[in-house]
Order: C-alpha cells, then sequence, then structure tokens
C-alpha cells in the first residue's frame, strides 16, 4: 500500500508493558514531573508491536523503564502516557559525560526494539555515554498505534498502490479512508496528541528524569527532524547532537516525496551501474525491473504462506533493499528469482519494509508512521491535485515515481488536523550540531542535509559530507564519519564546516 519512505535503521529488542491511564487526581495518577523515579528492570522479551521479527530480550548489559508524561501538555494534571525506555550503562563511569539518546527515525521504529541491535556499532561512544533509546509516543510499548487487524493489513499492504483506471483510484482512496477510520477506531484516544513536536518535550523531561543538564543527542532520519524541532524549543538545552541522515525541513510531503523518488531512483542507478562489478551473472536492468513490476500488477507470483507478491509488495522490496550496499544481493537474486515465478526474497524484503514479522504479527511502524506524519502536516492531498504531479513523479523516477506520488493520499480522511506546513527547526543560540549527508542517501536524499544546517543557524548547523551509499552515514562503516562524529561527541572536537568523508 501507499506510504512514504522516512525510515531509519530498525531491528529488534524489547521492554516493559506501558499503559495509557486516565488522569483522576489522587494517589493512583503517575507522577509525571521531572522529580519522578524510573524503576530500572531486567527488559523482557520484545513484543511484536515494537519489532515483529524479534525474539529474544536484549540480554543483562539492558535494563528498562516507563517515563510517565502528559498526554497533552496544555493539560499537565490530566491523562498520562507511558513512554517506554532502554537504557545500557557507560562502561567508562569515570568518564561519563550523561545519556545519549538516540532515535532511529520512521516515524514509527522503537528505539527500544532498534538500539540493542545495533549496539555494536556504538561501543566507544558507551565509554563516555549511558546509551539510552525509547518508543515515542504512539509507537511499540509508548500506547503504540494500531488502525487494522493483522490479516487485514496484509491485504493492505498487498492491494494496488498504484493504479491505473478510476476505478482503481477510487478503490486505492477507499482503502486509505479504511485505514485512517481504523486508526481513529482502534487509536482514537492517542492520535492528537502522537505529533513531534509532543515528542520533543517528552525528550526534554526525559533529559531532567535522567540527571542531564543538556540534551546529548543521536537522531537518523525522521530522528533528524525530531532533533531539530527539540533543538528549536530548548536551544539553551542543547548539548551535543549528531543528526545523521537528514531529513530535509523545508519541504512539504510533496516536495519529500518527489525527492524521494528521485534519491530511490540515484541509489537504483547505483546499485545497476555496482552489480557486474561484483561478478554476479544475473544483474538485473531497469528495463527488466519495470517489467516485472508491470506483471505482477495483474499476476502475481507465489511467495510464502500462501501469500502472493503483488506488484505493490515488490516495489516495497526493491525499495528496502536501496537503504544499505549490504542488500543489494538480495535484490539481484529476488528480482531474477520473481522472474522465475519465486516472490518469497521481494516479499521478505516487502514485508520488512511494512514491519510484518515471519509468524504474520506487524509492528506498530507502518500505522504510527501515518499519524505522526499526519498529526505534523497539515497538507491533504486530492486525487485531481496527485494527478497533475504524475509526470513530474514519472520523470524523477520510473521506478518508484507512480508509488510516491500515491503515497500522498496518506492522510485523505485523516481524523486529525496537521500542526505544520513545514517544521521550524531554528536554533539560534544553540551548541554546535554536526550535520552529516550521504550523497547516494535515497530515503533522505543528500541536499536536505545543507538545507537543515541553514536553517538551524549560523554556527548551530555544521555540515559533514559523506560520499557514499545506503540510508545514513555512521553506521556506514565509513572510518572517516566514525572518527570525526566520535571526536565530536565524546571529546566536544566540532569538525571544520564543509569536511568531506569518502
Amino acid at each position: 500500500m501507499s506510504r512514504p519512505l522516512r525510515i531509519g535503521a530498525l531491528s529488534a529488542a524489547a521492554l516493559l508493558p506501558v499503559v495509557l491511564a486516565a488522569g483522576c487526581g489522587g494517589g493512583g495518577r503517575p507522577d509525571t514531573s521531572a522529580h519522578q523515579k524510573l524503576d530500572w528492570s531486567p527488559c523482557p522479551a520484545p513484543s511484536a508491536s515494537q519489532d515483529a521479527a524479534a525474539t529474544k530480550a536484549p540480554g543483562k548489559d539492558w535494563e528498562c523503564a516507563t517515563l510517565h508524561v502528559p498526554l497533552d501538555y496544555a493539560k499537565p494534571r490530566g491523562r498520562t502516557i507511558g513512554i517506554a525506555l532502554i537504557r545500557a550503562k557507560a562502561t567508562g563511569p569515570g568518564k561519563r559525560i550523561g545519556s545519549l539518546i538516540f532515535n532511529f527515525g520512521g516515524p514509527g521504529g522503537s528505539g527500544v526494539a532498534t538500539l540493542p541491535a545495533l549496539a555494536g556499532s556504538y561501543k566507544h561512544l558507551r565509554t563516555r555515554y549511558d546509551l539510552v533509546s525509547f518508543d515515542p509516543r504512539g509507537v511499540g510499548r509508548s500506547s503504540g498505534v494500531r488502525c487494522l487487524a493483522d490479516r487485514q493489513l496484509d491485504a493492505y499492504y498487498a492491494a494496488d498502490s498504484t493504479p491505473d483506471d478510476n476505478a482503481e483510484v477510487k478503490s486505492l482512496v477507499r482503502r486509505v479512508k479504511g485505514f485512517a477510520a481504523g486508526c481513529e477506531k482502534n487509536s482514537g484516544a492517542v492520535l492528537r496528541y502522537v505529533g513531534t513536536t509532543n515528542a520533543a518535550r517528552d525528550m526534554d523531561l526525559m533529559r531532567r528524569v535522567l540527571g542531564d543538564k543538556k540534551l546529548y543527542y543521536f537522531g537518523v532520519s525522521y530522528g533528524t527532524e525530531l532533533g531539530g524541532v527539540y533543538a528549536h524549543l530548548y536551544p539553551k538545552t542543547v548539548g551535543r547532537a549528531l543528526f545523521d541522515g537528514v531529513v530535509d525541513p523545508t519541504q512539504t510531503p510533496e516536495q519529500s516525496a518527489l525527492g524521494q523518488a528521485k534519491g530511490f531512483q540515484l541509489a537504483l542507478g547505483n546499485y545497476l551501474r555496482a552489480c557486474p562489478k561484483g561478478g554476479v551473472q544475473s544483474c538485473p536492468t531497469q528495463t527488466r525491473i519495470r517489467a516485472l513490476l508491470k506483471r505482477l500488477d495483474t499476476r502475481p507470483v507465489r511467495g510464502y504462506g500462501g501469500r502472493k507478491l503483488t506488484e505493490s509488495l515488490a516495489d516495497g522490496g526493491v525499495a528496502q533493499s536501496l537503504y544499505s550496499r549490504d542488500y543489494w544481493q538480495y535484490l539481484t537474486q529476488g528480482i531474477a528469482a520473481a522472474q522465475q515465478g519465486d516472490g518469497r526474497i521481494l516479499l521478505a524484503l516487502g514485508d520488512a519494509m511494512n514491519g510484518r514479522g515471519p509468524d504474520g504479527r506487524y509492528s506498530t511502524l507502518q500505522s504510527a508512521l501515518a499519524a505522526i506524519t499526519c498529526a505534523d502536516s497539515k497538507e491533504r492531498y486530492t486525487v485531481r491535485g496527485i494527478e497533475r504531479k504524475l509526470p513530474a513523479f514519472r520523470k524523477a523516477s520510473p521506478v518508484f515515481g507512480d508509488m510516491m506520488a500515491w503515497g500522498l493520499t496518506q492522510c485523505t480522511g485523516w481524523p486529525v488536523r496537521g500542526a505544520w506546513t513545514t517544521p521550524d527547526v531554528s536554533a539560534r543560540g544553540a551548541a554546535p550540531i554536526l550535520v552529516v549527508g550521504n550523497t547516494g542517501d535515497p530515503a533522505t536524499p543528500y541536499a536536505g542535509a545543507a538545507r537543515m544546517a541553514k536553517e538551524l543557524g549560523p554556527g548551530v548547523g555544521i555540515q559533514l559530507t559523506y560520499k557514499g551509499e545506503g540510508h545514513g552515514a555512521y553506521d556506514s562503516g565509513n572510518a572517516c564519519v566514525r572518527q570525526t562524529v566520535n571526536a565530536y561527541l565524546l571529546d566536544g572536537k566540532v569538525p571544520k564546516e564543509g569536511k568531506v568523508c569518502t
């Protein structure tokens, strides 16, 4: 099904149950002040809402807790919501700086699930920081948004997301509105309050409860937008903050979707050019990929579990494989297999995009993505408006253009009004923030890094360029990026503006 692709790195982990409690006053109401005490305890196995593919608890290094915050900050004595937290304490406590809070993107990704899975990349940072992450409100165990049952989601994501005639357009719009109605029915109590501004307020309360005078932050993908909004609201409490895989804060959803169409097309071209160099005999061409998708539109092929690989699921699978160069081999294998009638590999990639586990359960990833996006953005796109823009999207990407354009229907019929056209991330007076752009990034195109740095303000946004592939830069393993970021986060060494890593 149509959806924007603003996902950062997502993986496995765990957390304590969280409740949405009625604030009736009296002793039963959770403390939402900065003086509340976090009850850290061993982390249980993850829930399907956090990561549908994960099954193991994160291990003895990790502990979990619940932060209590107001559901509505305008009513601080009203209902409360629990924010799921996870932490691994610093390994060098004598040199400890504070807590380094991670958000890995989405919006909709579970930080509680992701941080332990990726923590091997952050061993050096852990020498001086407690590594901390959280499920933002509306995600995972922080009152995660649920819209449809798992079987309904199977049908929703398999359905045609690139309509070819009026009947298919009407069917798409009907399904999107049904999805929104399901969100309102099943999660209506939180939909109005899951936007990025409230998540930023939660992070500031988190900072204070953790005992830090400043916020130390590592934001990836959508996490850079969240970090930018935080810096705007609380510029004086920014300590050291890294923005990696940077969302362009100046773009409307339409401009962002068009930029992503170009970004994924660029990444696909880079993959196609690199493929023969690996000695693979069955490297596809763009023509073959387009022909496969067109054939799947009317003739899906077998997948697994009695399911079929449809055009929409394959389109999502191809896009998912472009998030990391490590996935390129699976894209080659998946396309070759699908051409022979075996859609299992591309279906697995498509399921990863949609947050579906092998047992058929879905995390809250895509439902929360829709809820947060539509709570943030005022834009509500019409069919006529999208149809007028289709030529530009198709020019930007013959493979992904239609999917990105029709994904703009996501907030059609949404029950909650959006907060802004674009977020304000100006942060005059904040400490320098390191903004890292990847020239080959498909999901957050490189130009967004420069625009974020500019919007943050003079002396605040410091840009670092990585000439590489995949989404984000730090987790690429590039030594130059790692050394520069580590020197900044650990020792406060701000690199020269415009530094380039290759």
